[in-house]
């Protein structure tokens, strides 16, 4: 490790004094100005962590779902997968050690780790439509040649297909080609495939409309669209063209907004979906016959995806495990639904996807989706010694072993994906037969309302049972039980925000009224014993 080298770049992306980071789930996040000595540093732990790994890691320059001017990076594992926790101390320590440190440092975390430091390094950039995202995967790409690694620069992509991207050059190809090319051809070949089984009821020409909320998907499903357009025509909007990323579109505002983004008219009973930023978030929605608006979330995705799969194993007959992961966030409706009438066992977890990923390891065929609509399956080599065993089956058991096959390809196992999740969702649509109004119709969510409490010290509060219970402080749990038993189909957790100080409440009932009640008297109880600061929580009634 050349030190003196490291010195003098380092300081040509000199740190901000002060600032402090944390990297969590989505990496590291911020205004886009403060990220260029980040960005430096983050090439140097990739650069570390393939040495350590022997094998390729990956930069993702993106934000996501934020505003335009903000920025931020994560770094992506050998098989596709988010940074090992242990990583992420790393990360954070190092982007928040000053100048003087940085050699100690450094030292700190290959000696740790026991890195080789002679071993190569081969490091993969990409980056999202951010104007400055260009400069700020330069810096990455300065900080993994000062440790001697090499790189390939992917330019623009979604992150999905970043992730896509180091799974297939950490498998020596066996799960795909580390191309574009390759990503778009095995994904619309699967999806066409797919398509030709379906019967022609319904919808013979199928036609989606699509909100790219002015990022990274706009671009990619252009240059994807007449790979898979005897199958699905779709339209964009919200294009990059003009508006701005993220504003006033997108698959978070949608969700959180609960209407369309702007710049989509809707005619009644039109399939629409949006995605978010970059690309790793999908939902649907659609207006009734009387303009009413209705969302699609991650748990009616899951509903959908996971039916469909459990219907396959039926067919095939063969005796092999699937289950569905969620957040507490899921409507109670959908997990009634799926342990109830599908028969699909329902497992929970603490929020972030890495939580959902790893439990979902766990089974033959794993789903899982937040709410928000990011999310994905993962097949068991089991599941695909199977299907190769599926030739010597009677035709009926062989043509749905074929679909399985088909839909394992067209899913992007490596991370959620949004073109990949709504060609699944599309596929699925086809050969079940369904209108957007009857998938819809599954079940009906709960009422439910989110809340957030601003405390003086968010970690007051602890939780446990995947973060549906409160352990401190004392009595809020109690308090919480009491309030809960005056709704019907009432349900309320609490837990601290990941980066903030506030305390985030969610509440569920048989009524929308009931549920804003019990989210204020829920947020009142956050308020007097978990130390809240600021106005008292107002009635919701007085929010909207």
């Amino acid at each position: 490790m050349d030190l003196g080298a490291i010195t003098k770049y380092s300081a040509l992306h000199a740190k901000p004094s002060g600032l402090v980071l944390q990297y969590g789930t989505a990496g590291f996040r911020t205004k886009a100005e403060h990220l260029d000595h980040v960005m430096f540093r983050m090439g140097l732990l990739a650069a570390l962590r393939s040495k350590q790994t022997k094998s390729t890691v990956g930069v993702m320059v993106t934000a996501s779902h934020n505003p335009e001017e903000d920025n931020g990076v994560k770094l992506v594992d050998p098989l596709g997968e988010m940074l090992a926790p242990s990583w992420e101390e790393h990360a954070t320590c190092l982007a928040n050690a000053e100048e003087q440190d940085m050699q100690r440092v450094l030292i700190d975390i290959s000696e740790k780790e026991a890195v080789n430091l002679q071993q190569d390094a081969f490091v993969v950039v990409g980056r999202d439509t951010r104007p400055s995202s260009e400069k700020l995967s330069q810096s990455v790409m300065d900080g993994v040649t000062v440790l001697g690694g090499q790189f390939h620069d992917y330019g623009l992509l979604t992150t999905p297909q970043l992730h896509y991207m180091v799974y297939c050059r950490n498998t020596g190809g066996r799960y795909g080609k580390a191309t574009l090319e390759g990503y778009y051809q095995k994904l619309s070949k699967a999806f066409v495939e797919l398509i030709k089984q379906a019967s022609c009821s319904g919808d013979e020409y199928r036609s989606l409309k699509v909100d790219c909320a002015n990022g990274i998907g706009a671009l990619k499903l252009r240059e994807m669209e007449h790979y898979f357009s005897q199958g699905l025509s779709v339209q964009l909007f919200n294009d990059g063209s003009k508006g701005k990323l993220n504003h006033l579109c997108g698959a978070d505002f949608v969700k959180s907004h609960q209407k369309p983004p702007q710049g989509m008219e809707i005619k009644s009973n039109e399939r629409c979906c949006s995605f978010d930023g970059d690309a790793d978030r999908i939902v649907y929605y659609y207006h009734d016959a009387d303009g009413h608006f209705h969302l699609i979330d991650g748990d009616k995705i899951a509903t959908l995806i996971s039916s469909f799969l459990k219907e396959l194993l039926m067919e095939i007959g063969e005796n092999l495990n699937i289950g569905v992961v969620q957040t507490a966030y899921a409507n109670g409706s959908s997990t009634r639904y799926l342990e109830e009438v599908m028969k699909v066992p329902v497992y929970c977890t603490k929020t972030g996807v890495k939580h959902l990923h790893h439990k979902a390891q766990e089974f033959d065929i794993g789903v899982y989706f937040e709410a928000n609509g990011h999310g994905t399956a993962l097949f068991s080599t089991a599941v695909e010694m199977k299907i190769k065993q599926s030739e010597q089956l009677e035709e009926k058991k062989r043509k749905a072993a074929k679909m399985l096959e088909n839909i394992i390809d067209l899913f992007n196992q490596a991370a959620g994906d949004a073109i990949s999740d709504m060609l699944v969702i599309e596929a699925i649509l086809a050969l079940k037969g369904l209108t957007v109004q009857q998938w819809d119709a599954l079940y009906t969510d709960l009422p439910n309302r989110q809340l957030k409490v601003q405390v003086a010290d968010r970690r007051v509060i602890s939780t446990t049972n995947a973060e549906r219970q409160a352990v401190t402080p004392p009595g809020l749990q109690e308090a919480i039980n009491d309030l809960v038993k005056k709704y019907k189909l009432s349900r309320a957790f609490v837990r601290p925000s990941g980066t903030e100080d506030v305390v985030r409440v969610y509440a569920e009932a048989d009524s929308q009224e009931s549920a804003d009640h019990l989210a204020h008297e829920v947020s009142l109880a956050v308020f007097q014993l978990a130390g809240g600061i600021g106005e008292r929580p107002q009635p919701v009634s007085c929010l909207y």
